[in-house]
């Protein structure tokens, strides 16, 4: 599972898993938990150094780190702290699960997922999905969603888009005028033609698609699928035009959004931040500079408090 080398986490020098191991135990036994040691090592570690000191601590210790970690954390920075200790598969698997579990369904997080990872990534995370829950994740999702939304995650979920750098020129224009004449051409809206050509063609089609449909209907394909659709379908099929133009910039403004206004969407931060913190974590908060004009350092820092403040920003890496 290729890691970016766009993280704001990279490999600690030096590495000792044992005196890692050692000093988290130090940090919370007894009374009252030493932080500034956790969030030393947790934030400064990459994910394959984190499961080594996961095997020390249970080795030295005799104990799991993350039954630890929960039991002497609390509220938002344990679950940072617990979302820090999963590889990026089974961190993804594990939202995925808490999204879908419970009384209603968190469709912001099964689109953020679903829209923004590869081939690659989908077929790890569908896999740790069913050995971590005994069920299938495509069950899951069709017991918890319906309509064409529901269709659109399910294409998502087979992982099964063209991954070839290949332009068809004719098939561009053809999928752009279907794209067209399924939309704003016609009343009402002809979803599936979205789904066909949104979920299965390569990303370079895709912009070729979207360029050309700019021609055809002179409007940004974003701006018809707002006009066009609702709801969780508007926001699913936004999402993997976004992701396909600029993903650091999808994430990007979605943690603006999670922190403008009144109120943090703790949730959608805290996800973002673990998980591209090791992939493009760099790209993001450029992007997030380039669009907003703050950095999301300074966002961050204006939106939450305490250790969650001071991890998010150690995640964060740096001002700049």
């Amino acid at each position: 599972h290729a890691l970016g080398n766009r993280g704001t986490v990279t490999e600690a020098s030096g590495f000792k898993p044992e005196e890692d191991a050692q000093k988290l135990y130090s940090a919370m036994k007894g009374t009252g938990t030493n932080e500034v040691t956790i969030i030393e090592i947790l934030a400064h570690r990459t994910i394959a150094q984190r499961l080594k000191i996961k095997e020390a601590f249970k080795q030295s210790v005799g104990k799991e780190l993350v039954d630890c970690l929960k039991s002497e954390l609390t509220g938002n920075f344990e679950k940072v702290a617990v979302g820090l200790m999963m590889p990026a598969p089974v961190y993804d698997a594990y939202e995925l699960r808490n999204a879908i579990k419970g009384a209603g369904t968190e469709e912001a997080c099964l689109i953020d997922i679903l829209a923004s990872r590869s081939n690659a990534e989908m077929k790890e995370i569908v896999a740790t999905y069913k050995k971590e829950n005994d069920k299938s994740l495509e069950d899951d999702i069709c017991g918890d969603t319906s309509g064409m939304f529901q269709r659109v995650l399910v294409s998502l979920l087979t992982a099964g888009r063209d991954e070839s750098t290949k332009v068809d020129e004719a098939q561009a224009v053809q999928d752009a005028k279907d794209i067209y004449e399924a939309g704003e051409a016609r009343w009402g809206t002809d979803e599936v033609k979205f789904l066909t050509v949104l979920c299965v063609r390569n990303r370079n089609h895709l912009l070729r698609v979207f360029q050309e449909y700019q021609k055809i209907s002179g409007r940004d394909i974003e701006d018809s699928i707002k006009r066009e659709m609702s709801g969780c379908l508007e926001d699913v099929f936004l999402a993997i035009v976004k992701c396909l133009k600029n993903k650091p910039a999808f994430f990007a403004e979605r943690l603006y959004k999670s922190m403008k206004g009144l109120g943090t969407t703790d949730s959608v931060l805290i996800r973002i931040m673990v998980a591209r913190a090791e992939i493009d974590m760099l790209d993001i908060k450029a992007e997030f500079l380039k669009i907003y004009g703050k950095t999301l350092h300074s966002f961050i820092k204006g939106d939450t408090s305490g250790d969650y403040r001071k991890i998010l920003l150690e995640l964060c890496g740096g001002e700049k």
